[in-house]
């Protein structure tokens, strides 16, 4: 049997894959530089102490010497880079973008590094913000896009157990850097540059990776498209199967004239449970509720993750303790990925989604009434768990409900907001800290996360095991 080469062939051709030692070794390639960025990305909550305690930043002020604006200068940028340039995946293709996103986040983040004072520290890190924004929604698309639909959460759920890592290899060197002045230079400017360089280095891993055949297939440039299919099918061990009617999945023609609601007209017809509300039509509607979720979940997830360093800080906790704290319970952060792996593709996505934010909730609450080192650690390991868990969960959610040839652009669009809330969190928690107390803040923390879980709960669609051409047909 000939191997088609048209966009529903394509498609059918990847789902047939399966989930095979070759395929994990791609998706690590493709989470290589993935790594680097989710050291960058982390490395801010770590790095913070050591900006205060050399006097160039203020914990909880709110002018351009704050925490608060570094923070936000990182998160700004991200907020640009998904926004304004995630569009550039749809053009330019997934394999360009982040690589070359990459080189210029190492290179604004190494810049940052050498920076003298506030305002250029800040300016770097807000152009480091922009490439690590564009790198971190290609990724999602081009694994959904190339990964079986039977697999696909857990293959996101691999990448980001390989990127976690990161965590707690930026906060044992943080622990071991940030308090000290190694050959007269700040602590936490090593921290930095380990990471730049580290990003440099990965590049070779990136070289050689195939095109998404269905970015291809989605352009019209079909003989590209089937190269790119036949190098994934070498790469995975799967070359030259031949795809029967019995092993080929079901795949909506490409004349399909696109949704027809929230769901799409082939998921809006099988899917047995309807939403607790009704659904906002089309893509449009789907980016609303998503831009509303990704407004509300980042204060919980990186409000914990960024802030819980400092709050231990304001809270009493010394320096270096509040360091050696969140350094242990960074050890757990993989744990999260490799749970989700487990049950990926087997618990509906969407409630996994709400349920792990409800559980970030409580354990907040309880970090917030924490009083002893113990308890702190066993809080913050499992708010760290819940919320890693939750990441794999929502990223392989996001990308799964826009059509391919504009993935990228309308993830980002959805995935920009949690960028911006990142950047004006600092501020708020900054404020709560000021004006009434730590507990405040963690309260408010928890506040987020179950408006992100109340979201999903009511709106979001079931897409475990579905094919992405049938949860986002193309437009004709």
């Amino acid at each position: 049997m000939s191997r088609g080469q048209g966009p529903t062939a394509i498609a059918a051709r990847l789902e047939a894959l399966g989930e095979t030692p070759g395929l994990r070794r791609l998706i690590t390639r493709v989470s290589a530089g993935g790594w680097f960025e989710f050291y960058d990305l982390f490395m801010t909550g770590y790095i913070a102490l050591g900006l205060v305690h050399h006097g160039l930043f203020d914990a909880t002020g709110n002018g351009l010497t704050s925490i608060a604006a570094f923070t936000a200068a990182g998160f700004g940028g991200m907020f640009a880079g998904t926004l304004a340039f995630g569009w550039i995946a749809d053009r330019a293709g997934r394999r360009s973008t982040f690589a070359w996103s990459l080189v210029a986040y190492s290179a604004c983040t190494a810049g940052m590094a050498l920076a003298s004072g506030p305002a250029a520290i800040d300016v770097w890190r807000c152009l480091a913000g922009i490439g690590i924004g564009v790198q971190i929604v290609t990724i999602d698309a081009y694994i959904s896009e190339i990964a079986p639909k039977e697999v696909r959460g857990r293959m996101i759920a691999l990448s980001q157990a390989i990127t976690y890592t990161a965590v707690p290899v930026v906060a044992f060197l943080s622990y071991l850097l940030v308090p000290h002045t190694p050959g007269g230079i700040e602590g936490w400017r090593w921290v930095a540059l380990a990471g730049a360089v580290g990003a440099f280095l990965a590049w070779p891993l990136r070289a050689g990776l195939p095109e998404s055949p269905r970015w291809l297939a989605a352009r019209g440039r079909l003989a590209q498209a089937d190269e790119a299919c036949a190098a994934i099918e070498r790469a995975a061990g799967a070359h030259g199967r031949l795809l029967t009617q019995e092993k080929s999945p079901a795949i909506p023609d490409s004349a399909d004239p696109g949704p027809r609601g929230y769901a799409g007209r082939a998921l809006s017809t099988t899917e047995p449970d309807p939403p607790l509300l009704p659904r906002p039509r089309g893509y449009a509607g789907r980016a609303v509720v998503l831009s509303a979720f990704n407004l509300v979940q980042t204060v919980g997830f990186y409000g914990f993750a960024a802030w819980v360093p400092l709050l231990l800080y304001k809270s009493g906790v010394t320096f270096i303790h509040s360091l050696a704290y969140t350094s242990w319970v960074a050890l757990v952060t993989p744990v999260g990925p490799l749970l989700a792996m487990r049950v990926a593709d087997v618990a509906e996505r969407k409630w996994q989604i709400a349920g792990l934010a409800l559980a970030s909730a409580v354990f907040g609450l309880g970090l917030a009434r924490a009083a002893h080192a113990g308890s702190i650690v066993a809080c913050g390991a499992l708010i760290t768990i819940a919320n890693t868990w939750f990441s794999c969960a929502f990223h392989a959610y996001q990308a799964e409900l826009f059509p391919t040839h504009a993935r990228s652009g309308w993830v980002g669009l959805a995935y920009s907001w949690s960028r911006l809330s990142s950047a004006l969190t600092g501020y708020w928690l900054a404020f709560v800290v000021r004006t009434f107390s730590t507990r405040a803040a963690f309260d408010s923390i928890a506040l987020a996360m179950l408006v992100a879980a109340a979201l999903i709960a009511a709106w979001g669609p079931r897409t475990n095991r579905r094919a992405l051409e049938t949860l986002a047909p193309e437009r004709s």
